[in-house]
């Protein structure tokens, strides 16, 4: 399955996002601007496999009628407090 719509990215493409990411933001922010990427990426991993450790259910879609009753719910909520 491609990532994009047109392939994978080739070595050609990677070097000009890259050229273009250090003319934006300098060879002097780069190294932290990767360092923040890499700390966010690994507390999203953490944070999702402590989700699916704990056994919690995955979230499910509420159908029409719930949807329907929830919203009503909460127009009638805002009503009643003015």
């Amino acid at each position: 399955m491609p990532l994009l719509a047109f392939g994978q990215p080739g070595p050609t493409e990677l070097l000009i996002v890259l050229a273009i990411v250090l003319l934006l933001f300098g060879a002097k922010k780069l190294p932290g601007l990767s360092r923040s990427l890499g700390r966010s990426l690994s507390e999203f991993k953490k944070g999702r496999e402590e989700g699916l450790s704990s056994g919690a259910d995955p979230v499910k879609p509420l159908d029409a009628k719930e949807d329907k009753t929830l919203v009503e719910s909460e127009s009638s909520d805002t009503s009643t407090s003015n």
